[in-house]
C-alpha cells in the first residue's frame, strides 16, 4: 500500500493510522484525505485488525483543512468537501471501533475528524476548536450539529459562532473527550483502550457501534444536510474570499458591513 501523507502499522490487533504531514501541522488536503481513506479501508478488510487508532505526527493531530483548498474553483472546493465527507462517514460506518489519539491542535476539519471517531483520548496539551467563522465560512464536515448533540446548544453556539478554542480538560467536561493523559502517555493510553476491543466479541462491538451511530445520525440528519448546503453558500461569499485571502497573506480580514 503506497501512502504519502499517512503511515500505517499494526500492533497486536490494532491498526495505528498516523497523519503524516507535520510541516503543515497535518492539515487536510485532498491527497492526505485519500491516503487516510486507503489506510482505513486496509484496516477494515484485514481480519487481524480489531480496532483502529488515528493520531498525528509531530506537534499536531490535525490543524484543519488546508486553507489553500478553499482558494480554488467552486467545483474543486465542492469536490474537496465531498471527499472529506466520504472519509468521515466511512469512519462512522466502519465495523471496527476507531479511537482518536489527539496530540496538539485538533481544529476545524481536524476537530471534525475527532468527532467522527468512536472514542477520544487527548493529550493534556491538546487544543480543540471550530475556527471557521474566522475565515468567513462555516463548519462543513459535521461539527455544528454534532456539537449541539454532544455539548448542548449553548456551548455549541459559543464554540462555533465565536470560533474559540477548548482545552483538553474542557473538552473532557463537555463529553467530547473520553480521557485526558500526559503527552508522553498519549499513544500508550489510546492503544490500551483500543486493545480492550480485541478481547470483546467483534460482532457485538460492531452491532453496538451501528446502533449508537445510527441513533445519533437519525437526530443529526437534518442539521448535517443543512450544514453542508450552508457551507457551499458561505464558501462562495465575499467574506469567504476575504477571510481566506487574509489567512494566506497573514493579515487581519477586512469584513464587509
Amino acid at each position: 500500500m503506497e501512502l504519502r501523507y499517512v503511515s500505517y502499522e499494526k500492533r497486536d490487533g490494532v491498526a495505528v493510522v498516523t497523519l503524516n504531514r507535520p510541516e503543515r501541522l497535518n492539515a487536510l488536503n485532498r491527497e492526505l484525505l485519500a491516503d487516510l481513506r486507503r489506510a482505513l479501508e486496509e484496516a477494515e478488510r484485514d481480519p487481524e485488525v480489531r480496532s483502529v487508532v488515528v493520531t498525528g505526527s509531530g506537534k499536531s493531530f490535525c490543524a484543519g483543512a488546508d486553507v489553500t483548498e478553499f482558494a480554488k474553483s467552486a467545483a474543486e472546493v465542492r469536490e474537496f468537501i465531498e471527499l472529506g465527507w466520504s472519509v468521515f462517514e466511512y469512519i462512522e460506518n466502519m465495523s471496527k471501533p476507531v479511537v482518536a489519539a489527539v496530540n496538539g491542535y485538533a481544529l476545524g476539519g481536524g476537530f471534525e475528524l475527532v468527532l467522527s471517531c468512536d472514542l477520544v483520548v487527548a493529550s493534556s496539551s491538546a487544543v480543540f476548536g471550530s475556527p471557521e467563522v474566522n475565515l468567513g465560512i462555516v463548519t462543513g464536515w459535521g461539527a455544528s450539529p454534532k456539537l449541539v448533540l454532544i455539548a448542548g446548544p449553548a456551548k455549541a453556539r459559543e464554540i462555533v459562532m465565536l470560533g474559540e478554542t477548548l482545552s483538553a480538560e474542557e473538552a473532557l467536561r463537555l463529553g467530547i473527550v473520553n480521557r485526558v493523559v500526559p503527552p508522553e502517555r498519549l499513544l500508550e493510553e489510546a492503544l490500551e483502550l483500543a486493545r480492550k476491543f480485541t478481547r470483546k466479541s467483534p460482532s457485538a462491538v460492531s452491532m453496538a457501534k451501528t446502533v449508537l451511530n445510527r441513533s445519533a445520525r437519525s437526530l443529526l440528519a437534518p442539521g448535517l444536510e443543512l450544514e453542508r448546503s450552508m457551507f457551499f453558500v458561505a464558501a462562495s461569499s465575499e467574506d469567504a474570499r476575504e477571510g481566506i485571502a487574509a489567512f494566506l497573506e497573514k493579515r487581519k480580514p477586512r469584513w464587509q458591513v
